[in-house]
């Protein structure tokens, strides 16, 4: 009888162990920021966007997945990456201030709710108000009562529209000030003759629930070309610029050649 239970056992005390050591193993790793610009349609610089860079001390020169490693992190400790971010952010005020930009920050549902109870971010969040909070489509989503009780978040942003949880459902549950349409989405319409008829329907479509759309992953002449003749706003990708280290941003082109 004995025996029975501990093989019931066994396999339930293994899987908390790897859950342990792979929360550990995410909980060591390092990480720095890298920016990507945002180019309007009409070849003017409109904003950038925070990207968090994630390595392990065990292969320092490796990236890892930003998406695991907020996975892996609690609240708390996600809301430490927010404060952290806002911190450097604020030291590039007179950037943003100067040349009337936006810096757009990532963030999920739950960490975006539980910045009610954190006082700290809330102010530095008033003393920004040119950052925007970019939700990440794969958390629940905050309905729009809720976001109310934090006027000082501003406007708010969508990433990766057509992937995950950030599809049509999304466009009801709150106003935002732009949405990003996922490269998925943007090479799956490019892929056939329908498709990219369909893509500009959507655009427009999408643009009756916000005040523009981004699309994200444009990497070269011809999808730019797509996406200006289109109703997008503005676009990102490496057409543009690969992420780059915040020390190169006095050096950013405000418009594209």
């Amino acid at each position: 009888m004995v025996m029975n239970n501990l093989s019931h056992r066994l396999p339930i005390s293994i899987e908390l162990e790897q859950q342990q050591e792979t929360r550990f193993y995410w909980q060591q790793c390092q990480r720095f920021y890298t920016f990507q610009p945002i180019y309007q349609v009409s070849g003017r610089l409109l904003a950038i966007e925070l990207l968090t860079a994630v390595t392990h001390p065990s292969a320092p020169e490796k990236r890892l997945s930003p998406e695991t490693y907020f996975e892996a992190l609690t609240i708390a400790q996600r809301l430490d990456v927010v404060e952290e971010q806002l911190e450097l952010l604020l030291q590039w005020s007179h950037f943003f201030n100067q040349r009337q930009l936006v810096a757009s920050v990532n963030i999920d549902g739950p960490t975006l709710l539980a910045i009610e109870q954190h006082d700290v971010i809330r102010q530095l969040i008033i003393q920004l108000p040119w950052v925007r909070f970019e939700l990440t489509e794969h958390h629940a989503l905050p309905q729009e009562e809720m976001v109310a009780k934090m006027p000082e978040l501003g406007p708010l942003w969508l990433d990766d529209f057509g992937s995950g949880m950030a599809n049509f459902s999304a466009l009801t549950e709150l106003r935002y000030d732009y949405i990003k349409l996922s490269r998925e989405l943007f090479m799956l319409l490019r892929s056939t003759d329908e498709g990219r008829s369909l893509f500009s329907m959507l655009l427009a479509l999408i643009n009756r629930y916000c005040n523009g759309v981004i699309v994200e992953g444009v990497e070269t002449e011809e999808e730019w070309q797509q996406v200006c003749n289109s109703p997008a706003m503005a676009a990102q990708g490496y057409f543009f610029s690969r992420p780059v280290p915040f020390s190169t941003l006095e050096s950013l082109a405000l418009e594209l050649p």
